[in-house]
């Protein structure tokens, strides 16, 4: 496992337990005391520090090495069942952009979401998880069948954001972000989107127009990285932490401000620590926020969320 800076007094409480239980298994001395001590402070350490964590220590989770990433999730929740779709059907299959065919129980969904890599070699097959043109133009392609057979969307956004490149400029990068918004206002099956890590800028956008939008705990979402609002301000990445805070781009004041509709509560220490409960939760969210959407019409599913995004903002006549 790995930790992250202000995880290191944790780390160092694991460690001991692990040299205490050590010294207990080779020896004949017993420790058991020893170790309930060690486990009663880690206990406390664990729910003070992650309690009061900063905007900014929010990122760091969200990006953490050991973090579930789309298929990750979508294997979990849908095992055997899942079929991959691929290509735009015009320029090629963007491997940043992963969808296809899944079951919850015996209820079908489309999945549709960012896929990050795990390692040096499969972040530069995955494009570190941004998109290109392509990418979102699968995905629209993918709802557009899925509407066809109305099959319910499930999005699950987790990206730096949309590929920057002169390439993906030439190819038309924000008109595909731009039609896959005015295309999900419009969508005539439910559609659900999940921010499962990072949610930046358009790229985030491009899959999140939902009737429900939700957010696990420690993830972010906003205009705008940390890094890139620093540097535009005060031309200097020092000052990211300054600019997280000010963002307001924690699942807190994004439900706060209802560019969210819920979140999701993760593990203590985040969902890498415990990944099998967080898909367990995540998939029993998913279901609930479908049954309820199952019973609108598609007349009032379409009203109700062109009406939500109309409401969004804060503006005087």
């Amino acid at each position: 496992m790995e930790y992250l800076e202000f995880e290191l007094p944790i780390k160092e409480l694991e460690d001991q337990l692990d040299k205490c239980k050590i010294i207990g298994e080779e020896s004949e001395v017993d420790v058991t005391e020893t170790c309930s001590q060690i486990e009663k402070k880690l206990a406390e350490t664990k729910k003070d520090l992650y309690k009061n964590l900063t905007p900014w220590q929010r990122v760091q989770l969200s990006r953490h090495p050991n973090r579930p990433y789309t298929l990750d999730y979508i294997k979990a929740i849908c095992g055997d069942s899942f079929l991959e779709l691929h290509g735009d059907r015009n320029i090629k299959d963007d491997k940043a952009m992963v969808g296809g065919l899944g079951k919850i129980g015996d209820q079908s969904f489309m999945f549709i979401g960012q896929q990050k890599g795990y390692n040096t070699k499969t972040r530069q097959y995955r494009n570190f998880g941004m998109a290109n043109p392509e990418g979102y133009r699968k995905a629209l392609r993918l709802m557009k069948s899925a509407e066809k057979f109305g099959i319910p969307v499930v999005t699950f956004i987790d990206t730096p954001g949309a590929y920057p490149g002169l390439e993906a400029e030439e190819r038309g990068q924000g008109e595909a972000i731009a039609r896959n918004i005015l295309e999900m206002t419009r969508l005539q099956v439910p559609i659900i989107s999940v921010i499962i890590g990072e949610g930046a800028s358009g790229g985030a956008l491009g899959i999140g127009v939902g009737d429900k939008v939700l957010m696990l705990e420690n993830t972010w979402y906003s205009v705008i990285s940390p890094e890139n609002c620093s540097s535009i301000l005060w031309r200097s990445w020092e000052y990211k932490e300054q600019a997280a805070e000010a963002l307001k781009l924690t699942a807190s004041d994004a439900k706060k401000i209802k560019v969210v509709d819920e979140i999701i509560k993760e593990p203590v220490g985040g969902a890498h620590r415990d990944r099998e409960k967080t898909f367990v939760t995540v998939s029993n969210k998913i279901v609930k926020t479908y049954e309820a959407l199952k019973t609108l019409s598609t007349k009032d599913l379409v009203a109700q969320r062109m009406e939500k995004y109309s409401q969004m903002g804060v503006f005087k006549d």
